[in-house]
């Protein structure tokens, strides 16, 4: 089994990196800004269309209010950013909003937001890879009729690419997102020239299209709430920022100034390439809708429900750079790579964030164990297969996936920036330097209006998105701090019941003697050893045990075993109903029964083999009796191997491996070193 996994996990992942090697894995900011900061980046791609999505349900009147609105979202992306950077810098070691909630408002809001993360990554890779596929499905129509298999088949890939390590998948998705945003800064740039020096009429491919109105002539509290909607769509510009702080320790030193540089290029980065696509949005006339079949009209006419209607940025794209051209192209091309790849932000942040949660037992101990490439493997695995299953439960449809999108990020900006605030209040109790007292002071402001501004923004979110699908989200967040409550109180649970008590003597679990049992089926080589090993542990007493299934084979067993003259009393357990599994338990039942401060070893004679197809041949008695021992008190049981001719033939098969160089690794035979002459020696 082993040859037949090795292979291809080390062509799809490459070969294993030693413990000592983590150092080289680190990132340099030009890689961790796309690995970290790829998910904001790219939620510029669809950002923007969410906004005008909503204010299309009051018609082409409410469009202009879409700067007011960009500039509401690019105030709160600065507000994010510099309470962030408080973060990375008060607390480096890559816990992040869940360290700073848990020391500040104590373990129930660090789980919380825990829960609301974890949900939010899942949905970083389901959103993310969906809006991916639907960009490119305007060029490649084959992806748009199998959306799920396509978006599935993109999650396998990318969880192929992150298992590979951190550093070797950012330097394959450094160059993507760098031509991305090279691409919209070139658009934008373009279209202002176009539009402001030479006057050009620039116009998007729906500028001809009139939009039906659902509810028109909104007024009072129901456009405010329409505003705020269109609001909250906006604000998906702001998912991933918190990356960042859960990813200082994958930074090069000095970690915390390097991540905070990060984020402040991230955020600058993001807020404009947001603006820029909504201005040139609005000045070359695109048009969105929400069902745009029905509420698109041409000439007065619905367009219909073949009508694919095309992201914000394409349309943008094709008035400024013209239809088909080359930098349209290259954009688009960009853009649907780019947001395949703003999951991986999601794959850095959730496989660490999975092994600080195992590290304080609120999951499995597995995730909290790098893997072969000193990536956390088991995280990404268990990240993609939920984000799998996402995408296949909503058809790979972002319009619908957006909707459970930024409740937990915003549960956790929120709860992180109020433990900020305790952060510093409680130094500044014991703080007497003046200067370091005025900078803490400002810290303390900068998150006080990032816990009031993102906690505003989060009531927002839930009373316009809860029954759009908001609560999906929410529930989510439930099972997973039920889920993890669950596992701690399990593993406190076991801990307490395992813990060495000091005030008990050693005599006290001591047993008075060891009985010792040699389960037997036939008279051979694995029986005799296993016999042999039995008597070298020197127990109270030992006794051989066979089960009587075929008479005629029992009769045989004792007349070689008399015959050999084995000084070991054989006991044979009668079993009508052919057995082998019950009797023996209940025969070490009564053994314990008999005498309670007695221990009971069961020694199990095994083959050894060296063939998956092999296992299926032999040790099935004994696994099954072993599985049911195990929960025997009072019972030890010994595995005696006995190892067959293709073990060692597999032995062999495994040290040429271990030998084995890639064709073109050694060219020249072993390089010998050159001891260094000291210095001024002269020949």
């Amino acid at each position: 089994m082993s040859k037949l996994t090795d292979v291809p996990k080390r062509i799809l992942i490459g070969r294993a990196l030693r413990s000592d090697k983590l150092g080289e894995t680190l990132l340099p900011k030009r890689i961790a800004l796309p690995v970290f900061a790829s998910d904001p980046l790219s939620s510029v791609a669809y950002a923007p269309g969410e906004v005008l999505l909503v204010l299309s349900v009051a018609g082409l009147s409410a469009y202009h209010f879409s700067p007011w609105i960009a500039l509401a979202v690019v105030v709160l992306m600065f507000t994010v950013v510099a309470s962030y950077r408080q973060n990375v810098h008060a607390y480096p070691s890559g816990g992040g909003d869940y360290e700073v909630a848990t020391t500040n408002l104590g373990p129930k809001a660090g789980l919380t937001v825990a829960s609301a993360l974890l949900v939010d990554y899942v949905l970083t890779v389901a959103v993310s890879i969906a809006s991916g596929i639907e960009n490119l499905g305007s060029a490649v129509p084959f992806v748009v009729e199998h959306k799920v298999a396509s978006a599935v088949a993109v999650i396998i890939l990318l969880t192929l690419m992150n298992l590979r390590g951190v550093k070797e998948s950012g330097g394959l998705f450094a160059i993507p997102t760098y031509i991305f945003v090279f691409g919209v800064f070139v658009m934008i740039i373009w279209g202002a020239w176009r539009g402001l020096v030479l006057g050009d009429d620039m116009q998007a491919p729906t500028a001809g299209f009139e939009i039906k109105a659902e509810h028109g002539g909104l007024a009072g509290f129901a456009l405010v709430f329409l505003l705020l909607r269109a609001f909250s769509s906006g604000c998906a510009a702001l998912t991933g920022v918190e990356a960042i702080s859960n990813g200082v320790p994958a930074f090069r030193k000095p970690k915390s100034k390097n991540a905070a540089t990060t984020l402040a290029l991230m955020g600058g980065l993001a807020v404009t390439m947001f603006c820029g696509i909504i201005f040139l949005a609005m000045a070359t006339d695109v048009r969105m809708a929400e069902n745009p079949g029905e509420d698109l009209l041409n000439n007065g006419v619905p367009l219909g429900a073949g009508y694919v209607q095309d992201p914000v940025i394409s349309q943008v794209a094709a008035a400024v750079f013209g239809d088909g051209t080359f930098f349209f192209v290259l954009l688009a091309a960009a853009t649907a790579l780019v947001l395949f790849l703003a999951a991986n932000t999601a794959y850095n942040g959730f496989p660490l964030l999975g092994s600080i949660l195992a590290q304080d037992r609120y999951l499995p101990r597995q995730l909290h164990t790098r893997g072969d490439r000193l990536a956390f493997s088991n995280g990404i695995v268990l990240l993609a297969g939920a984000a799998a299953l996402l995408v296949w439960i909503y058809g790979a449809d972002s319009t619908r996936l957006i909707q459970l999108y930024i409740v937990g990020v915003f549960v956790s900006f929120t709860l992180s920036q109020i433990g900020m605030v305790r952060h510093w209040n409680r130094h500044l109790k014991t703080e007497r330097d003046t200067a370091k007292r005025r900078h803490m002071i400002r810290s303390r402001a900068i998150n006080a209006f990032g816990a009031f501004f993102t906690g505003l923004v989060l009531v927002v979110v839930l009373a316009t998105k809860f029954t759009h699908g908001a609560w999906v989200a929410l529930l989510g967040m439930v099972i997973f701090y039920v889920t993890m409550t669950a596992i701690r109180r399990h593993y406190d649970s076991v801990a307490a019941e395992i813990a060495a008590a000091e005030e008990r003597p050693d005599e006290y679990v001591r047993p008075s003697r060891v009985r010792s049992v040699v389960l037997v089926s036939k008279l051979h080589k694995p029986t005799l050893r296993a016999l042999a090993y039995a008597k070298l542990m020197h127990a109270g007493e030992l006794e051989a045990l066979s089960v009587n299934v075929d008479p005629v084979e029992t009769k045989a067993l004792k007349e070689e075993w008399e015959r050999r003259g084995i000084n070991v009393p054989l006991k044979i357990l009668d079993s009508p109903y052919r057995e082998i599994t019950r009797p023996v338990i209940e025969y070490v039942k009564t053994l314990r029964q008999e005498s309670p401060r007695d221990a009971v070893s069961v020694y199990i004679p095994e083959y050894v083999v060296g063939h998956w197809y092999e296992h299926l041949l032999h040790n099935q008695s004994a696994l099954r009796l072993k599985g049911r021992l195990l929960f025997t008190p009072g019972v030890m049981v010994t595995s005696v191997p006995y190892q067959l001719q293709s073990s060692e033939a597999a032995k062999k098969r495994a040290r040429k491996r271990s030998e084995w160089n890639a064709p073109g690794s050694v060219r020249r035979g072993p390089v010998e070193k050159v001891r260094k002459e000291p210095a001024g020696k002269n020949n």
